[in-house]
């Protein structure tokens, strides 16, 4: 069964060789148990010979012998042990028997929309064209900073990214229930291994090695949100648990082969509110229903045109088990993009970084760990910078962010009113 759902996400598991490596590792361990009673069985005859008064010269040499012996074959079982570890660090999630068949974007199913895409009596700019035209954002400076794939926010430009920023929070914080956190940008080797970017991913992340210390830059707020509960045993009566935060988030791209290069669309560095619910396992459907519906309601309060789409078992991320993708109307591309991956993992995060749940029947199981972005402010920016973009060149800002911006439209050149 596990074989075939695997094989629906394009992960072929080689069962023979998984068994022979379990069975090979169960005999390794099995003769090291078998030594150590040889060894407690010498060690016993030793002190029989001592009492006896004979020579325990040749029981000795057995007992260091047989020493040896267990060193050897205790490495060997370690060994085995952790390429045992090593391999099933590899194995993406199960996908849901409810996740369309295919492998790219391509096969998503659209599930329902919400607002009608603007038609323009102009023809519309892209979002680098209008911010630069506004003076909101630089990308040759932020080139000569840093290289490709970075932008520079200033004026109002800055404070949109601000006010988004601080939108989303007061939205999930104020209405949704969730618990907001400060949390580190960077995390270790262990903590990323805890919600599956590592070892799968290494290439697409950013790491650091100051002295003796390896670090990663967090790619999302899931990462920290997460690992605040890794190793821990949890009340039933405390679940569900919602977490969010406002975080850079850092990606190298490696793997995205020069796709949408130009502006904002994917960078080495983003910012992002990212939400966290952690719940039991019989709940996590229901609760990546409701998770999704809190990231709709941002895009929604914003008036941005979008659709909700589910995702293929063969495009769904490694530590998935079902996602959903908000996707926003981007005008000059004339196509929805995503703004939001809303994914029910069920227990395979919490099974890596031992999150466990304590029921009122004191039986313990694994917990559920849901995560969705709540949104993505860049993207976000995008949308409303083409969707509300005048024939003036001037933009006029949604309506919940005038209370945050203290303007309602940027004018070119960079003046607000």
């Amino acid at each position: 069964m596990a074989v075939r759902r695997l094989a629906r996400r394009g992960f072929e598991l080689d069962l023979d060789w998984l068994q022979d490596l379990v069975s090979r590792r169960s005999k390794a361990i099995e003769h090291t148990n078998e030594l150590r009673a040889e060894a407690n069985q010498a060690a016993k005859n030793i002190q029989k010979i001592a009492r006896e008064g004979g020579d325990v010269e040749a029981a000795r040499e057995q007992a260091r012998r047989l020493k040896d012996e267990i060193q050897v074959s205790d490495e060997a079982a370690a060994t085995l042990d952790e390429e045992l570890r090593a391999f099933l660090l590899t194995v993406p999630n199960l996908p849901a028997d409810r996740a369309p068949d295919g492998d790219s974007e391509e096969f998503a199913e659209e599930v329902r929309r919400w607002g009608e895409p603007r038609t323009f009596e102009f023809e519309p700019k892209d979002h680098v064209d209008l911010g630069e035209a506004l003076g909101i954002l630089d990308f040759k400076r932020a080139t000569k900073l840093s290289g490709p794939r970075f932008a520079v926010m200033r004026a109002a430009g800055a404070r949109l990214e601000r006010a988004l920023a601080q939108f989303f929070l007061d939205l999930h914080t104020g209405q949704h229930g969730y618990d907001e956190h400060y949390v580190p940008y960077l995390v270790t080797p262990e903590t990323m291994t805890g919600t599956g970017q590592l070892p799968k991913f290494e290439e697409d992340l950013f790491r650091t090695d100051v002295g003796d210390r390896t670090l990663y830059l967090v790619p999302t707020a899931e990462v920290p949100l997460t690992n605040l509960y890794a190793g821990e045993m949890l009340n039933e009566r405390d679940l569900p648990i919602a977490l969010t935060s406002y975080t850079p988030c850092f990606r190298s791209e490696a793997g995205s082969y020069g796709k949408d290069t130009r502006g904002m669309l994917r960078q080495h560095q983003f910012s992002k509110v990212e939400l966290v619910r952690i719940c039991r396992a019989e709940d996590s459907a229901a609760e990546l229903e409701k998770l999704t519906g809190h990231a709709e309601r941002c895009l929604r309060e914003l008036g941005l045109a979008y659709r909700v789409v589910a995702l293929a078992t063969g495009d769904i991320g490694f530590s998935a088990h079902f996602t959903y993708d908000l996707e926003v109307w981007v005008p000059s591309q004339g196509r929805y993009r995503e703004v939001s991956s809303c994914s029910d993992c069920t227990t395979f995060q919490a099974r890596r970084a031992r999150i466990r749940v304590k029921g009122a029947d004191g039986k313990k199981t694994f917990a559920a760990t849901l995560n969705g972005s709540g949104l993505a402010v860049g993207r976000t920016m995008i949308a409303i910078l083409e969707q509300s973009q005048q024939a003036d060149g001037s933009v006029v800002m949604p309506d919940a962010l005038v209370p945050y911006l203290g303007f309602g439209k940027i004018l070119p050149g960079g003046k607000v009113e």
